[in-house]
């Protein structure tokens, strides 16, 4: 299992090539911030406060910087790490609570399903927030155990973990596992059993995961000032301090969709449900073998079984009353691979059913892909990628909607990756052929190793599409000049990240830099037109980034933005 885990996630510390612009360059600058200021407390994009999220991703980023030094690869060292981690952890879990072949069938589950890979290609904390709720979860479970030789040991396992929780994604972190755990007591008859929460150590656990996450909630209010407003009106041009904004703002008026900025979307709640056939993929066609199996709490693998389905349903009910982004739901991909494994283990007609469909998607798959590269085998590529693709924003709210943007002429540029995933669906469609049981379900480890390899070679010739770095470099070989970028700063955080220098933000005083660009002693970074046209006019360098330079009509009144021509041709934004 830790082989197949580290073969499709080793390789990701180096691919994509470059980081992308939005969050996996904001994470990773944010970290270098910390790093080089020895500010561990408060976050900061281009020196304006950033307090919206919690801080141990960017710690962890920042000590992977000052072991292997401050490279992009070295950013995605915990991400990894953090991935294989969750592997071992379901395994463990899996063979605790049904046996040794349950628990490695969970394991292949979650190493190779399409989700959790799709989800771990940029930097956020998300795999890690899994991680530690699926510990919490089973050292709960171990917890209240009759049979479990050291209880207490585990409760102690449970409070760092909340503690832990807490400082990956906040409040979630903790109300995802307390949730579900409550859940199953109460449909256990458990919750009012004073043995019960004597096990789980109360008192003595909430000093623990006090311990560990209030003093920076502490530090972090202590800087950024006022501490005690409560408002529960979110408005432009307001600052109520960090206690505030992380907690009332980030946390409760998100969930209700009354937050200041409105800077993120919410995937419809039906679409939010169904994906989970694909984030599961290819493991997904055996779910209806796990309607078959017993969840009644008689033994051990009948608790772990209510338990992950306790887990599964807060998380997913949670979400369907708040708003949502597809990988808000990874916390319950380790409940589902529990439940795989085991119904995996059993066997039985609804696993043979699902090998034969299994099969049947590998051939249609194998087909659809040989088609798009026998279609685009005599097709030019001229550039790069971008210069094939077309534009389709109101599908981007979707973490998969710029396949949309795909065309014909762009299969041109992937025919290396289309060849390795026909490759790959073939391999799967003859493992799954005849083969049962075990040998069937190697054989789906093996294509999805390969479709990922596939899926990392196709982001390489993505990576000047992605990512602004071409720019960054050519910026670096430039004569110094004052850079400004043309509205918001994640349009192009990577240029930030391979530059390693501040910009002066166009109209860009919006989205996640808005609120903290009000704190006292923020930085001045922002400027209007009219201040930009002034600098640009005067006799100092300065280089303007924008990302449509053709749909930017108010800039072509100026001669002087031929200059920037030359460093424009070194990537597809400029």
């Amino acid at each position: 299992m830790l082989l197949a885990a580290a073969a499709v996630y080793a390789g990701c510390m180096i691919s994509p090539p470059s980081l992308m612009d939005d969050v996996d360059a904001v994470q990773a600058q944010i970290a270098r911030n910390m790093l080089t200021s020895g500010d561990w407390v408060t976050a900061r994009l281009d020196g304006v406060p950033y307090l919206e999220k919690a801080p141990l991703i960017y710690w962890l980023i920042a000590e992977s910087y000052n072991v292997f030094g401050i490279t992009d690869w070295a950013a995605r060292i915990p991400i990894v790490l953090a991935a294989i981690a969750l592997a071992w952890l379901t395994t463990a879990f899996g063979t605790w609570a049904f046996g040794t072949r349950a628990g490695f069938f969970a394991g292949l589950c979650i190493s190779t399903c399409f989700g959790l890979f799709l989800f771990t290609r940029i930097l956020i904390p998300d795999v890690m927030l899994t991680l530690s709720i699926a510990l919490s979860l089973w050292a709960f479970l171990r917890s209240i155990d009759d049979t479990e030789a050291r209880p207490r040991r585990w409760a102690i396992v449970m409070a760092v973990s909340l503690g832990t929780s807490l400082l990956f994604k906040s409040l979630v972190g903790v109300v995802f596992p307390i949730g579900a755990a409550l859940v199953y007591l109460g449909i256990t008859g458990q919750l009012l059993n004073a043995r019960v929460w004597k096990a789980l150590h109360l008192w003595s656990g909430l000093g623990i995961a006090l311990v560990i996450a209030a003093p920076w909630h502490i530090l972090a209010a202590l800087q950024n000032p006022p501490y005690f407003d409560f408002t529960m009106r979110s408005a432009p041009g307001e600052y109520h301090g960090f206690l505030w904004f992380y907690f009332i703002n980030e946390q409760l008026l998100r969930f209700l969709n009354t937050r200041y900025p409105r800077d993120y979307d919410t995937v419809p709640r039906l679409y939010f449900w169904l994906f989970h056939l694909l984030w599961l993929f290819p493991w997904s066609v055996y779910l209806p073998a796990v309607f078959r199996l017993s969840f009644r709490p008689r033994d051990r693998a009948g608790k772990t079984r209510l338990l992950a389905l306790c887990w599964i349903g807060f998380v997913l009910v949670f979400f369907t009353f708040s708003t949502t982004q597809e990988y808000y739901s990874m916390p319950v991909y380790p409940a589902l691979a529990l439940l795989l494994g085991s119904a995996m283990a059993a066997r039985g007609n609804w696993i043979r059913y699902g090998t034969r469909v299994l099969c049947g998607i590998f051939l249609l798959a194998a087909a659809a892909v040989l088609t798009l590269f026998v279609l685009s085998w005599n097709l030019p590529t001229p550039g790069d990628i971008s210069t094939a693709l077309s534009s389709n924003p109101g599908a981007y709210k979707l973490s998969l909607g710029h396949m949309e943007d795909l065309t014909i002429a762009s299969f041109a540029y992937l025919r290396l990756p289309l060849l390795v995933a026909a490759i790959a669906f073939l391999l799967g469609a003859a493992g799954t052929f005849r083969a049962t049981g075990q040998r069937a379900f190697l054989a789906i480890v093996l294509m999805a190793i390969l479709f990922f390899q596939a899926a990392r070679i196709a982001m390489a010739a993505f990576d000047p599409f992605l990512s602004s770095r071409p720019l960054a470099e050519a910026l670096r070989r430039a004569p110094d000049g004052q850079l400004i970028v043309d509205h918001h700063y994640y349009t192009f955080s990577s240029i930030f990240f391979y530059t390693n220098r501040t910009a002066l933000l166009l109209n860009g005083r919006i989205n996640n830099l808005v609120y903290g660009s009000y704190a006292p002693g923020a930085p001045n970074v922002f400027i209007d037109d009219a201040q930009w046209k002034a600098l640009w006019l005067q006799p100092d360098r300065c280089y303007l980034s924008q990302p449509h330079p053709a749909r930017a009509p108010r800039f072509s009144d100026y001669a002087q933005l031929a200059r920037v021509a030359e460093w424009a041709a070194a990537g597809e934004e400029a």
